[in-house]
């Protein structure tokens, strides 16, 4: 694989509001490929970075699904094919007996869904990661608001893109290796 010498810009700034204005305008100009990180939520931040909806609560759903039709048809199995028995003249396949446990094994499956499928598509986990290069970039979870313009993007180019994000007037900018 070939990558780029560098890995993209990283600009720091010193509050929530001057990152969601400085996303919005680096969407604006073009950019697609980039990130922001905070060390808290910032309302609008991934609007204005082009976030999609995710996948999740599809995956979820079809968990919870499999898990209830999972369950409900093990009952099943056991009670009218594998191990038949009458009890009280109910017939084998009483379902409304079935709806206790084929609930639980929906939410076990959903909640197995959601977990593991956060993880692979959050590319979790992932001891390593370019950003970590920086040494200003463990401020993120504390006190300090970075942009990331990656190099992967189309419309990078390291000299217009630095011009561009000290244009926006960050606290300092960082060339991010591979």
């Amino acid at each position: 694989m070939n990558f780029p010498p560098i890995y993209g810009l990283l600009a720091e700034f010193d509050t929530s509001a001057s990152l969601l204005k400085a996303a919005r305008q680096a969407r604006a100009e073009g950019y697609r490929t980039m990130d922001a990180f905070s060390p808290m939520p910032v309302e609008g931040l991934s609007e204005a970075l082009g976030f999609r909806h995710t996948r999740l609560p599809w995956i979820v759903l079809a968990g919870g699904l499999f898990g209830a039709a999972g369950g409900f048809f093990l009952q099943w199995y056991l009670s009218v094919i594998g191990y038949p028995l009458n009890v009280g003249g109910r017939p084998y396949n009483s379902w409304p007996a079935f709806i206790v446990v084929s609930f639980e094994l929906a939410i076990l499956a959903a909640a197995f869904a959601a977990v593991l499928s956060m993880l692979a598509c959050n590319g979790l986990p992932q001891p390593y990661h370019p950003l970590f290069n920086v040494p200003r970039f463990e401020s993120a979870s504390r006190d300090r608001f970075f942009l990331c313009i990656e190099a992967a993007d189309p419309s990078f180019d390291p000299d217009k893109t630095r011009r561009f994000l000290e244009s926006l007037k960050p606290h300092e900018i960082f060339e991010v290796p591979h």
